[in-house]
């Protein structure tokens, strides 16, 4: 990086210690006035002051540890149910895509009887659960507006 691109051209060719010291106005795009304006607020007039401000410090680190944070259970439930359906639409160990020169299959998958468990409500209700997330009530029923329906 050039750092005559981040700092005012009256400040162009210094070092690092006569640019950390000096006035707010060196950064580009900070004018005088607004230099004056975040003394007046915070009582800082250098570009170190401007750095170990405590606003600025807790700015970096909360946006730094954002990137860092683990999803929450919502958010893992959810990915783990898209990709279980995913799975079902196109299963990994369907013939087909596995060797292109079946063209058919000899022996019909065994059926599931839709009564009892209709694309795999067992699994997506254990998600539900695990989760948190309200709306199944592990009878095979789903909450909607405080009335059951049936699944």
């Amino acid at each position: 990086m050039n750092i005559d691109k981040i700092i005012d051209k009256n400040h162009a060719g210094k070092c690092f210690r006569d640019l950390a010291e000096a006035p707010l106005s060196a950064l580009r795009g900070l004018s005088e006035q607004d230099a004056r304006s975040l003394e007046k607020a915070f009582n800082i007039r250098t570009v170190r002051e401007l750095a170990e401000l405590n606003f600025v410090k807790w700015a970096v680190a909360i946006t730094t540890l954002a990137g860092e944070e683990e999803p929450a259970p919502e958010e893992v439930a959810q990915e783990a149910l898209l990709d279980d359906a995913v799975e079902m639409t196109f299963p990994a160990s369907d013939p087909i895509s596995v060797e292109s020169s079946i063209t058919r299959i000899e022996v019909a998958p065994d059926k599931v009887d839709a009564h009892r468990d209709h694309q795999a409500a067992r699994e997506v209700e254990e998600h539900m659960e695990e989760a948190g997330v309200a709306g199944a009530d592990g009878n095979g029923k789903s909450a909607s507006k405080g009335k059951a329906a049936k699944v």
